[in-house]
């Protein structure tokens, strides 16, 4: 009788199609009866990207990615998005972590062609225990 589960060759045909199509997998060891901070079963996924409103729009889009939201860094956005004109942002490291953290900023964009926009990200909340 085979086990439940999956078997080696099955686990890297299923771990390499993943992978080609972007995927994390993760593997979850035993059925323990341990318990995850604050009731939470296990880490989420990564945090989606985040799209910030933007005041008097007309074709511009900001967007942070889900790999800037990760790495917490310092940020420099181009709104320009289907606009005909460029403006840009750009957000600290601490701001780009609150967003992050489900927090909510708002930033003004540079001025171009007589005009400025305020962009304000509102991030989603991390998953239960704070993880993603």
């Amino acid at each position: 009788m085979k086990p439940s589960g999956l078997d080696r060759r099955e686990f890297g045909r299923a771990a390499a199609l993943a992978a080609l199509a972007g995927v994390t997998v993760f593997i979850e060891e035993g059925c323990g009866g341990g318990s995850s901070p604050s009731g939470s079963s296990g880490a989420t996924g990564p945090p989606a990207p985040v799209a910030g409103q933007i005041s008097g729009n007309h074709g511009h889009q900001a967007v942070i990615s889900t790999a800037a939201l990760q790495a917490g860094g310092d940020l420099s956005l181009d709104i320009q998005g289907g606009a005909d004109h460029p403006h840009s942002l750009v957000l600290a490291a601490a701001e780009v972590i609150s967003i992050r953290q489900g927090g909510q900023v708002s930033k003004d964009a540079t001025t171009t062609a007589g005009h400025m926009h305020v962009v304000t990200f509102r991030g989603t909340a991390p998953g239960p225990g704070g993880i993603y």
